[in-house]
């Protein structure tokens, strides 16, 4: 217990050297106002606060030059495409700019011929068209009359079309349209020029291009650059080489379609349908059967519904089991694969993902299959699909032992139990 004094305050104790000792004070805060912040703190919030910043800024520019990007790659995977034909001339003495220019310039000249032609044959389809629909709608004026009894004429149904509020609305939300649809077509003009100027500087400057990649690469690294690039050519001319085939085949079916119902211009709608169908994904199986729809409808309306039917059914033919074979066989991958890869390109880049997706993939498995270390397969009876069943009686066997022993029924047991007594 502490000494106290006569007023009852606690004593002070005397100090060795004859005087009072101060009462200490309380222990100082070392996160008072006085505590310095440590040297690390800013500068860890100025990196921090920059790599916010370059992060935002990288995403804005990532997501400004995404068709820039996808342009690209585009003119990436057209350059390996006809990377064949202008090494081929080029090997003959020919220089490589001017192969590529030819190369272009037969391609630009096939596709504005197959244009020009399937051109004036729709015009003159819709012309068609338009000069017989008076007598289209007196057949179907007159078979509605003829079913349900009614009194149906040809100039009130036209009188009412053009006095409908939805014609009107329709007028002018397609004068409004005119400018958005020109400025779409001259966006798609522009698009279009840029993807062939980037493949032309691929496919002429290609040598260059792989000299100036490879020479900031240690030699080990420049070989497999160049092998990965021999392979995308490869992987890219097979999978062209497989949609040209399968062109074929559905230009030649619908061809042969098309010619028993006597459908006009069946050799040019057969080869619309085997190129948009093929090189057009995801909506392209639709462009190519509506325009032998539409001109077999001017020859009999129920060739329209022929026509529709064999598309679908040989759709579903190409997708499950045509596609899958020969993609497996020129591109060397697996036919899920090639489904899932198509499924994956759709949902990341849209159209265009579809279309580079299975070449991209068998590159990328071509490539790494040279660094996955492989073992040879044991003799087992599962890696053929059999199981390995331990010895046993049969099925036959089972079957009539559990007939053997299954439960009497009441009055048809042993003898005497009809009659309660014991046998």
């Amino acid at each position: 217990m502490a000494s106290t004094d006569e007023t009852g305050q606690p004593a002070r104790h005397a100090s060795p050297s004859g005087g009072t000792t101060p009462p200490s004070g309380p222990p100082a805060d070392p996160a008072g106002p006085g505590a310095r912040m440590p040297r690390w703190l800013p500068r860890a919030m100025v990196l921090a606060l920059a790599l916010i910043a370059v992060f935002q800024l990288g995403s804005w520019a990532f997501h400004q030059l995404t068709g820039l990007l996808i342009n690209v790659l585009i003119a990436f995977f057209l350059a390996l495409a006809i990377e064949p034909a202008v090494s081929w001339m080029a090997a003959r003495g020919m220089r490589r700019g001017f192969a590529t220019f030819l190369v272009f310039l037969a391609v630009l000249v096939a596709a504005a011929g197959f244009v020009t032609l399937l051109g004036s044959m729709l015009a003159g389809q819709i012309v068609k068209m338009v000069e017989e629909f008076p007598e289209y709608l007196d057949s179907v004026i007159n078979w509605v009359n003829g079913h349900f009894h009614t009194e149906l004429r040809r100039v009130d149904v036209q009188e009412g079309v053009l006095r409908s509020d939805w014609l009107r609305n329709y007028v002018q939300n397609s004068a409004t349209g005119v400018l958005d649809v020109s400025a779409q077509v001259l966006g798609g003009l522009f698009q279009m020029l840029t993807i062939f100027l980037f493949s032309f500087y691929f496919a002429a400057d290609g040598p260059r291009l792989r000299r100036g990649l490879c020479s900031v690469l240690p030699p080990a690294r420049q070989a497999e650059v160049l092998r990965a690039w021999e392979i995308a050519v490869d992987k890219t001319g097979g999978y062209l080489y497989s949609r040209g085939l399968m062109a074929l085949i559905s230009g030649i079916a619908h061809y042969i379609l098309l010619e028993i119902l006597e459908v006009p211009y069946a050799p040019a709608l057969a080869v619309w349908v085997g190129l948009v169908s093929q090189f057009i994904p995801t909506i392209g199986t639709y462009l190519a059967g509506a325009l032998p729809m539409l001109i077999a409808f001017t020859v009999n309306p129920w060739y329209a519904l022929w026509v529709l039917v064999f598309v679908v059914i040989y759709q579903q033919f190409e997708n499950y089991m045509l596609q899958p074979k020969l993609t497996s066989k020129t591109v060397d991958i697996h036919p899920a694969v090639a489904f899932g890869s198509v499924i994956a390109g759709t949902a990341l880049l849209g159209a265009v993902g579809a279309l580079i997706a299975i070449p991209a993939v068998a590159t990328l498995q071509a490539f790494l299959g040279a660094y996955v270390k492989r073992y040879d397969v044991t003799d087992d009876p599962r890696v053929h699909g059999r199981r390995n069943r331990p010895p046993g009686p049969s099925a036959a066997t089972r079957i009539r032992g559990l007939w053997a022993r299954r439960p009497e029924r009441p009055g048809h047991g042993t003898e005497g139990a009809g009659d309660g007594r014991p046998a």
